[in-house]
C-alpha cells in the first residue's frame, strides 16, 4: 500500500517541506529503490516480493514523479538537492544508511548517495551520467518524444493500444526489451505517470550538464547494463567501470533500459549479491530466497 511522508530539506532557498509517496514491505536491512525519469515506484514491483524476503524494502516515487508532490517552488531538481532530499526522506522514515538500488536517473542518484556517504551499498542499473554529449542528446530527445506521445494520446486510445502486444511495444518498446511481458494495466499506469510527471522538464533541464566523474570508494558498488538497452547504450557501462574502478560491472543479457520487468530473477540476484556482500551472515538466506535467480550474472571486463 502506498503511503506518504513529509520532511524538511535543505535547499538553496533555505529549509523547505517536501512530500513523497512510498511503499514499504519486508524486514531486514533497509533497501531503498529509486526509479528513472518519468517512471514511478511500480517499476520495481516485479522484484520487490523476493527482495522483501530479506530486506526492509522502500520503493519511492521521486519528487515530481508518480504520486509524489513536486519539490517546493523554486527548489531545483539538481543532483545534490535531490540527494539531500532522499537523505532527509530516509531520516523521516527512521532509516540510516540503506542499501540503494536505482535505475537510470535512480541509478545516478544511488551512486551519488554512495559517494556522499548516505548508502551502505549501491546497485545502479543503466545509470545516467556516463554519456557523451551526443549520447545525452539522443537519450533526452527520445525521452521528450515519449513524453509528447504520452501527453497527446487520449485515454481510450491508450487503453486500446495496451491490450495488444504490438500496442504495448509501441508504447514502451524504448525502455523494455520485452514490452509484451508488461501487463496492459501496468502500461496504462506508467504512460499516465509519464504524462503527469510534474518534475519531468525540470529534471531534464538540470541533467543537461550532469556527468558522474568521481569514484565511490567506500561502499560495494555494482553497475549493471542491459544488453538491449536502447536509451542509454551499453558502452556507457564501460565508462562507468573506469570511473568507479572498484565496481562490479555486470551484463544483463536480453534486458532493456528498465530490466526489472525483462528479467526479474536476474535483477533480484544482482541486487542481493550486492547487498549481501556487506553482510556475509546473510549468504545462506540469499541462496534460499532467490532460488529462481541465475546463480552467476555475467560479469564484464572494461
Amino acid at each position: 500500500m502506498t503511503a506518504t511522508v513529509s520532511f524538511t530539506i535543505d535547499s538553496p532557498l533555505g529549509p523547505r517541506t517536501a512530500t513523497v509517496a512510498h511503499e514499504r514491505k519486508g524486514a531486514g536491512e533497509p533497501l531503498l529503490l529509486l526509479h528513472g525519469i518519468g517512471h514511478h515506484l511500480q517499476a520495481w514491483h516485479p522484484v520487490t516480493g523476493i527482495l522483501a524476503a530479506t530486506h526492509d524494502v522502500i520503493a519511492v516515487d521521486l519528487p515530481g514523479f508518480g504520486a509524489s508532490g513536486p519539490l517546493p517552488a523554486g527548489v531545483p531538481y539538481d543532483l545534490s538537492t535531490v540527494v539531500r532530499a532522499l537523505g532527509a526522506l530516509c531520516s523521516a522514515l527512521g532509516v540510516e544508511h540503506p542499501h540503494v538500488a536505482g535505475n537510470s536517473l535512480g541509478g545516478l542518484l544511488a551512486l551519488e548517495m554512495g559517494r556522499v556517504g548516505l548508502a551502505r551499498s549501491v546497485t545502479a542499473l543503466s545509470p545516467a551520467g556516463f554519456w557523451t554529449e551526443g549520447e545525452r542528446r539522443y537519450a533526452f530527445t527520445a525521452l521528450r518524444a515519449l513524453r509528447a506521445g504520452a501527453r497527446a494520446l487520449p485515454r481510450p486510445a491508450l487503453e486500446r493500444l495496451s491490450r495488444s502486444a504490438p500496442g504495448r511495444a509501441a508504447l514502451t518498446g524504448t525502455i523494455y526489451a520485452h514490452p509484451a511481458h508488461r501487463s496492459p494495466q501496468a502500461v496504462v499506469a506508467e504512460t499516465l505517470a509519464l504524462r503527469e510527471a510534474t518534475g519531468f522538464e525540470a529534471t531534464l533541464a538540470a541533467g543537461g550538464s550532469v556527468r558522474f566523474t568521481e569514484d565511490v570508494p567506500d561502499v560495494p558498488v555494482t553497475i549493471a547494463w542491459g544488453s538491449r538497452d536502447r536509451l542509454l547504450l551499453r558502452r556507457q557501462g564501460v565508462r562507468a567501470k573506469y570511473t568507479v574502478p572498484g565496481a562490479r560491472l555486470v551484463r544483463l543479457p536480453d534486458c532493456g533500459h528498465v530490466p526489472m520487468n525483462d528479467d526479474p530473477a536476474l535483477v533480484t540476484r544482482v541486487i542481493l549479491d550486492t547487498t549481501h556482500s556487506t553482510c556475509p551472515a546473510h549468504d545462506s538466506d540469499t541462496a534460499s530466497s532467490s532460488a529462481q535467480a541465475p546463480a552467476h550474472p555475467t560479469a564484464e571486463r572494461p
